[in-house]
């Protein structure tokens, strides 16, 4: 009979997962433009403070470059060295990081006002190297240095200076570059930078609280994102948990009980779960149905060969003993007592075994004198109980009893955990069983370990 949805009452996963599928689209969707907005407006906070930065750094630059000359001037003032001299005309004509520093500042995002009075301080700083100028070729005139930076060359002493001796020249150049005229200038020109860092300090901070404001509301929607995907987030496990997985779990713990899946959950299980409620009513009844002697032998009662395949199919070989059996001298017994002898020795046989054996373990007959135990959740160690059980089981078929004569039995014996597989198991049982025939019948051999 055909399983209908009509009369299923409930969520249906097919909605569930389109429904989500949309939301985790629009949810991604604006996750994404609210993390491009936050990118975007963080860029403008690191771009702006890293012109500021810059700026700053420019301003610093011009200043430590006027500083810089100064220091060589005055030196060459007082060793007569030229190597002070080199190093000046290398800053200002090669280096010339003041002009760098100006030029940077002019095409940056420099406040005019920062940006004139750093002007005005170069121009102070250009006007006091003439002064410096004069300085340094008042000290070569009095040295009579001849090699010389041609700019220099250019300077004329007064006529009054010329004629002072090279001591006073000396003298002369020191004082015009250490007096307070001079001191005068550079603070000048300090006071100025100082006033162009102040405001860059202000026109950075204004950006700076600019583009912190509008990162702070980007950042406010992307709260609002992640708080929505949060929830959704939630949501799906919640549906998830309820509609899925915990009918899942209970369905898996039902089938282990080997009882009916409760029919809830999401539409599309609960289908699933009335249908396998159908198979599974199915399957009772086959298997209530099933024949005693489809998995056991009449004569002995225990398992046949097919019940010995399906028992071998469902067991842990890993934890049992495999122990093969075989009646010594079977042919003897029919041939001299008849074929009803030989089948009450059968009987016996399986009697004796099943009595030896635990309720556990299981007793089968796959052949027409050959049994085989499976003895379950044995460890290796068991070997001196089995060998007890099997002379046990010898010395009771030793006894003669109606009208049958004494026989024994041989077995070959082996532990799963030494096999591959169950054909290698039986394999390893029937080698042992041989070497116990060939030492003489009514003993018991363990497969080589």
């Amino acid at each position: 009979m055909a399983l209908g949805t009509n009369n299923h009452k409930g969520i249906s996963l097919r909605t569930i997962n389109i429904s989500l599928i949309i939301g985790a689209v629009l949810v991604s969707a604006l996750m994404f433009v609210s993390t491009f907005r936050l990118s975007s407006s963080f860029r403008r906070v690191t771009e702006t403070s890293e012109q500021q930065i810059e700026l700053r750094k420019a301003a610093r630059e011009l200043m430590d470059a006027s500083d810089y000359l100064t220091e060589k001037v005055q030196r060459f003032t007082v060793t007569a060295d030229m190597r002070f001299v080199q190093e000046y005309f290398d800053e200002a004509f090669i280096a010339h990081h003041r002009e760098e520093a100006i030029s940077r500042m002019s095409t940056g995002t420099a406040s005019e006002e920062a940006l004139k009075v750093l002007k005005d301080a170069m121009k102070e700083s250009l006007a006091l190297m003439n002064t410096e100028y004069y300085a340094m070729k008042l000290v070569i005139e009095a040295k009579g240095y001849t090699d010389y930076p041609e700019l220099l060359q250019s300077i004329e002493l007064s006529d009054s200076d010329k004629a002072l001796s090279p001591q006073e020249k000396m003298r002369l150049a020191t004082e015009m570059v250490l007096n307070d005229e001079y001191y005068n200038h550079k603070y000048l020109i300090r006071e100025n930078m100082t006033i162009s860092l102040e405001e860059l300090e202000k026109m950075a901070y204004d950006k700076d609280e600019d583009a912190m404001a509008a990162l702070s509301n980007e950042l406010k929607l992307v709260r609002v994102v992640i708080i929505l995907q949060t929830f959704g987030i939630v949501i799906l496990v919640w549906l998830t948990t309820k509609l899925g997985i915990h009918p899942v779990l209970n369905a898996v713990d039902r089938i282990k009980e080997d009882s009916p899946i409760p029919e809830g959950g999401a539409v599309e299980f609960r289908y699933l779960a009335k249908a396998y409620n159908k198979m599974y009513e199915v399957y009772r009844k086959s298997l209530e149905s099933l024949s005693f002697r489809a998995s056991h032998d009449e004569l002995s009662g225990l398992y046949n060969r097919a019940g010995y395949d399906l028992l071998l199919s469902s067991i842990d070989l890993e934890s049992t003993y495999m122990l093969l059996f075989d009646v010594d001298n079977f042919k003897t017994i029919n041939d001299n007592y008849g074929h009803g002898a030989g089948d009450e020795a059968i009987r016996n046989v399986a009697r004796v075994l099943k009595e030896n054996f635990r309720s556990d373990d299981y007793v089968c007959r796959i052949g027409g004198d050959e049994f085989v135990v499976l003895m379950v959740h044995a460890p290796k160690s068991a070997k001196n109980l089995i060998s007890s059980k099997i002379k046990h089981i010898n010395d009771e078929l030793g006894n003669s009893r109606d009208n049958l004569p004494s026989y024994s039995v041989s077995v070959g014996i082996a532990h799963g955990s030494d096999s591959t597989d169950a054909i290698n198991l039986f394999a390893k049982c029937d080698t042992a069983l041989y070497e116990s025939k060939a030492r003489g019948k009514h003993t018991y051999t363990f497969a080589d370990i």
